[in-house]
């Protein structure tokens, strides 16, 4: 697949599903079931807290994530915070709360609609901290040296340049700052169909890397003492349920049973891996 037109295509597809929330239309799409409730359970098994989840607006919980990069982080009030790829914000608000309102935390996304919704959310929060800007992951638009701590969620395996992403990171930090980052890695091959997949990209598969070559990229781009703080199984199956993922995907002709679904989780992992600058 064309990686640019690959981009283009997911950031507009992550933009439906912004615009799914936005406006508060999901009950009239979805009237058979309930979306936040199917992204409370994707949070909960990834490893937020109930009180985490509860303490940031409803939308900004797409349950899109893989993991709880902020549990990594060990965040101190008064520093700055970058998250990559921050969607409609929801990792931003958390550890918004633990840089205190004299810190700062910059999301950064590619996709207006996303951006829209943050901004949005940022507003009915109150988070006056918390700002959004609009950037590719692989091109930071900030000026080096300036984040205590990179995160991400769930989003550099989207990334078809993923060393770039990694160097990025490492510009912008400062010296001794900190990388943490929930993702998924590949524990053996996807079919080919699903590696070619648009809807497969947008389910966060068909862009893993292999994990050796993962954690090539973050060691190539400067980083040191990387580690791999946990491995688990990730919840395709609950993701793929999601009814906006189901819409989207249905869009792309896309479709999955459970026997299918399990048999690609099997072959993912999600880690939840750290690095220093």
């Amino acid at each position: 697949m064309n990686s640019e037109k690959t981009k283009l295509d997911i950031v507009a597809n992550y933009g439906k599903l912004a615009k799914s929330v936005n406006g508060n239309v999901l009950s009239k799409l979805f009237a058979c079931c309930d979306p936040g409730e199917i992204a409370a359970q994707v949070g909960n098994k990834i490893g937020y807290t109930s009180d985490q989840m509860a303490s940031v607006p409803a939308n900004s919980n797409l349950g899109v994530g893989c993991g709880n990069p902020s549990a990594l982080a060990q965040i101190n009030q008064g520093e700055t915070v970058v998250d990559l790829g921050a969607g409609a914000g929801f990792d931003a608000f958390i550890v918004a709360r633990e840089v205190g309102l004299n810190g700062r935390v910059i999301g950064v996304d590619l996709s207006e609609d996303m951006l829209a919704l943050a901004r949005k959310n940022a507003q009915k929060g109150e988070y006056t901290h918390v700002e959004f800007l609009k950037g590719d992951i692989e091109n930071l638009p900030l000026a080096a040296n300036i984040a205590d701590h990179v995160i991400s969620n769930c989003v550099i395996n989207l990334s078809s340049r993923k060393d770039l992403v990694f160097k990025e990171a490492y510009r912008v930090l400062k010296a001794n700052g900190h990388l943490s980052v929930s993702d998924i890695v590949l524990k053996k091959d996807l079919p080919e169909m699903i590696k070619n997949s648009l809807a497969g990209h947008i389910a966060c598969i068909s862009g893993a890397a292999k994990l050796d070559t993962y954690l090539t990229y973050v060691r190539d781009a400067g980083f040191k003492d990387v580690k791999i703080e946990e491995e688990k199984a990730f919840p395709l199956e609950l993701m793929i349920s999601d009814p906006q993922i189901k819409k989207m995907a249905a869009e792309m002709d896309f479709d999955l049973n459970s026997e299918e679904a399990a048999d690609l989780a099997s072959r993912v992992v999600s880690i939840s891996l750290t690095a220093i600058k």
